[in-house]
């Protein structure tokens, strides 16, 4: 009988996760354009971000409690086509109807937030079904492609506004909504594995037991990994700014891009290289916590501005990383732990930089600010930003306490079927 090749299919997964990129990073390098063009408040567009991720978040939540109720081929088909259209919603809504050009951005958002969802619930568990012999590989590879598309997006973007002026937006967002549309070629073409929904109904009650705990400790994981990710990905720019004197335009290319480069770089080398996830994950967020501290309380500017950086790098597997010691540890998992996973990663980060956002503007409001930023020779927005940084660096501080949490519960509670090799 011969074997199915599943290499189209891998392919188009890739495809769509970094296609994936340009919806997340795309949008918030037009917001000045939009303001301008169309007089749109921050505040309004702040709105779209939370309506990107309570979108996300909603579908990883109805994936987690009825995915026994959707055919997830038949959805992973059409998912590339969804984030064409709401591409293509958010270009031509406010170029035709400019009165009502939020409307359009909105309705654009939550179409293609949904497809985002849907990719994060569905992309990782197809992945993990396809027959390999390199399983942690093929999902570390699926994650960099994401930092590179973020990283291509950027640099797609910059240049294209740059060459054509911002007034002409709407064409770069109508040329990105073709990229989804290869994925979905890619799709109809390839075959796609069965996904499983897990072997809750053939397992005992105590294994049943075993394998809710450690899918929790695994969400509580990803949960800090992607705070310890999203916080920095999201103040990286205004940080080299405001608290290290660093120009926008030198932040914005030496700070996002190589924080998304070296994310990106990580996984692929873990994927070429990489062994034991569990090890990684530890001296992940031990990594992730020393960058943070550092860059929260060094006063030299150089040093401070590679700990911004080696974020990204000691990051980088948090999230990735936690779904394969997710489907090592608790094999067969399904698309509701998967989605139940996502929708951990989704909370934190939306949960990060907002605590962030808080902790700067608490600080720089209180009345020892002033006094305490004078004697550090500081401004009270670099004291507030710092203050925000050391606070951050309890995420990747507790998370190490639950990879280490996790490593002595799965040693001790083998799941049937799983891996018990997880010597640190």
């Amino acid at each position: 009988m011969k074997k199915t090749s599943f290499k189209t299919t891998k392919f188009a997964c890739y495809a769509a996760y970094f296609t994936m990129s340009s919806i997340f990073c795309v949008p918030p390098l037009l917001f000045v354009t939009f303001r301008s063009l169309y007089g749109i408040s921050y505040t309004l567009l702040g709105t779209l971000v939370l309506v990107n991720f309570f979108t996300q978040l909603g579908v990883d939540l109805i994936f987690t409690t009825f995915s026994q109720y959707f055919n997830p081929k038949k959805i992973v088909r059409g998912m590339p086509l969804i984030t064409a259209l709401g591409l293509l919603v958010y270009a031509l809504i406010p170029t035709l109807f400019p009165h009502i050009a939020y409307v359009g951005l909105l309705i654009g958002t939550v179409i293609f937030s949904i497809s985002a969802g849907l990719s994060e619930v569905l992309l990782s568990p197809m992945i993990a079904a396809i027959p390999s012999d390199h399983p942690q590989r093929d999902m570390s590879m699926l994650h960099s492609l994401y930092a590179f598309g973020t990283f291509t997006m950027i640099v797609i973007s910059t240049v294209f506004l740059k060459l054509f002026g911002a007034a002409n937006w709407m064409y770069l967002v109508m040329l990105l909504a073709c990229l989804p549309v290869i994925a979905a070629v890619l799709f109809m073409i390839s075959p796609l594995p069965n996904m499983s929904g897990g072997e809750a109904g053939t397992a005992s009650t105590a294994d049943t037991k075993r394998r809710t705990v450690g899918l929790f400790l695994c969400v509580a994981c990803i949960f800090f990994g992607s705070c310890s990710e999203n916080a920095m990905a999201n103040w990286i720019s205004t940080y080299m700014e405001n608290a290290l004197g660093i120009s926008k335009a030198v932040g914005d290319i030496l700070g996002v891009a190589m924080f998304a480069i070296l994310l990106g770089i990580a996984r692929i080398t873990y994927a070429k290289f990489g062994k034991n996830i569990c090890r990684t994950l530890l001296i992940s967020m031990i990594g992730a916590c020393v960058c943070y501290l550092t860059v929260g309380l060094s006063s030299n500017v150089i040093l401070a501005f590679i700990a911004c950086i080696l974020t990204g790098f000691c990051t980088s597997m948090l999230w990735p990383g936690t779904l394969i010691m997710m489907e090592e540890k608790i094999p067969n998992a399904g698309v509701a732990a998967f989605a139940l996973m996502a929708a951990g990663g989704d909370l934190g980060a939306s949960v990060a930089p907002q605590l962030m956002g808080i902790v700067v503007d608490s600080v720089r409001a209180s009345a020892f600010a002033a006094p305490l930023a004078d004697s550090l020779n500081l401004s009270t927005d670099q004291l507030g930003l710092k203050v925000g940084m050391l606070v951050t660096a309890l995420f990747p501080m507790i998370g190490t306490g639950i990879v280490l949490t996790i490593m002595r519960y799965f040693k001790k509670n083998a799941v049937k079927g799983s891996s018990s090799d997880i010597s640190i």
